[in-house]
């Protein structure tokens, strides 16, 4: 039994995020991101109603912090959050019941440097794998590195050596959120599990994101046949373009601003080449594939570096939809029955409708596939009360381990820490039908630029929780990530300027 001032909520989910809206880019140099079962646990949380904010007056404050009509604002209210303890992998039964025929699993994290979200990530992943015939797992991350991965794990035995050199590939900064030990243990397992399975059942794993974009022309150059001559010029066309920015992105993005540069009818003459060459094909092979995955990351990252200078929603808008199709892609060539399991943050698979990023005209992964594909979606947001995190203080800078504090009162982590302290499970429909979790509350979100004292000014995201998730993962107290030491290319970071 836990007492919630309301007013707490009230700073949290409302006062903080305004504030770090007019002042989080200057101070962090851009920093982001019924009936119950019989062994259910149900715990009551006691929230006492206190009076509005005076000091909090925005269009936010006043919609989220509604006091139901006839409820008194001194009355206590009880509220009963359902939960399922999480210790076991057996403790995922629950969660597998609840994702039940669902044709794509979205599997988020609050961070990209907490141990437990990708070892949880991994189990739920090995389940659906093996239990309901996913085919494939789709990642936060560049397409050329993971589709190496994809050929790895779907080649010869291998040992874990060969798995961390692997992954050294993942050598753009941030290369911890690939590379290190929790996603090699993944991967070596992913290897194994290959070896039984025939060659079209094997499971792959793909890269849905849009930078690398040097590096896609680099990999697009060996698909495109003798005989595509007009293909060709197109994509010398491209990389004389690019040429002049030495593989540097942000380079190209200066460049774009002073309008001295532009590269936009290059790169979408090449896709349309590209295209072209897959309508004549005779067959859709994997090579085709992954020619024009390479063709359309180059004509989604030019998009996206352009639009980085003018318009930060914009730009974080067409990496979205470049991942959404992306996947839609990958469903498709694996065919109609085909299953994905997609690993990102929360800030792109938690649907945006149910955020502040809404009333931003920001749209997300999340939102993205449940508007196209509707029930045959099921996503799970993670989070933690406190613990350690591995993260950078400025982009490009050295990677530390960080104490990650206690999330602060009136915030849904603080909230389920209250509780209990133990680690637990939360579906969205046990809770669906509490009106108070239907306003915004504080959800913390973790970036790769990280400062935790400054955490009330960009890491709590204004979320209705049932609403964003289908299901939730809570760590109570969580451990960072054990990265792989991967020497750093002299190239553009990857997730800027948003850090999720």
């Amino acid at each position: 039994m836990v007492s919630i001032h309301h007013s707490s909520l009230l700073n949290l989910s409302a006062c903080a995020w305004l504030e770090k809206q007019t002042n989080s880019w200057q101070q962090l140099g851009r920093q982001q991101e019924g009936s119950m079962r019989e062994n259910t646990r149900v715990c009551i949380l006691m929230i006492a109603v206190a009076a509005l904010l005076s000091t909090c007056n925005s269009p936010l404050t006043a919609q989220s912090q509604q006091i139901p009509e006839g409820q008194a604002a001194s009355e206590e209210v009880f509220i009963a959050i359902p939960n399922h303890p999480l210790r076991t992998e057996a403790d995922l039964d629950v969660l597998l019941q609840e994702i039940g025929d669902a044709r794509i699993v979205l599997l988020g994290e609050a961070s990209h440097g907490t141990s437990e979200y990708y070892t949880w990530r991994a189990a739920i992943t090995k389940r659906l794998l093996q239990e309901k015939g996913f085919d494939f797992i789709a990642v936060e991350g560049e397409w050329a590195d993971s589709y190496r991965v994809n050929q790895f794990i779907k080649g010869p035995p291998q040992d874990s050596a060969a798995v961390v050199e692997l992954l050294q590939h993942y050598n753009r900064w941030p290369s911890w959120m690939w590379g290190n030990h929790e996603v090699a243990a993944l991967v070596g397992w992913l290897n194994r599990y290959n070896q039984q399975q025939p060659q079209q059942e094997k499971a792959g794993f793909y890269g849905l994101d849009v930078y690398c974009l040097w590096e896609a022309m680099e990999e697009l150059m060996p698909y495109l046949p003798d005989s595509a001559k007009q293909a060709q010029r197109a994509a010398r066309r491209v990389d004389k373009c690019f040429q002049p920015y030495s593989a540097d992105a942000q380079e190209y993005a200066r460049a774009v601003a002073n309008a001295s540069a532009n590269c936009r009818h290059t790169t979408s003459q090449l896709w349309r080449r590209v295209q072209k060459l897959s309508r004549e094909a005779a067959e859709k092979s994997e090579a085709l594939f992954v020619m024009e995955q390479n063709a359309l990351v180059a004509l989604n990252g030019e998009r996206y570096y352009r639009a980085m200078v003018s318009s930060e929603q914009e730009s974080w808008n067409i990496r979205d939809r470049h991942m959404t199709e992306t996947l839609r892609r990958l469903l498709a060539f694996h065919g109609p029955d085909s299953k994905a399991i997609v690993w990102e943050h929360n800030t792109h698979v938690g649907d945006a409708r149910y955020t502040d990023m809404a009333q931003s005209g920001m749209v997300n992964v999340g939102q993205l596939v449940r508007e196209e594909f509707g029930e045959d979606v099921f996503i799970v947001g993670f989070g933690s009360y406190e613990g350690s995190v591995i993260a950078a203080r400025q982009w490009g800078g050295a990677v530390e381990e960080m104490q990650l504090p206690p999330a602060p009162e009136g915030s849904w982590e603080n909230m389920l820490h209250q509780l209990s302290d133990e680690n637990k499970i939360i579906l969205s429909r046990d809770i669906q039908n509490q009106q108070y979790l239907q306003q915004p509350l504080g959800h913390r979100a973790v970036g790769v630029v990280y400062h935790p004292n400054l955490e009330a000014y960009g890491n709590y995201v204004p979320s209705v929780i049932p609403k964003r998730y289908d299901a939730f993962l809570f760590i109570d107290k969580s451990r960072a990530l054990h990265p792989i030491s991967v020497p750093l290319q002299n190239e553009p970071p990857d997730l800027y300027p948003w850090g999720y």
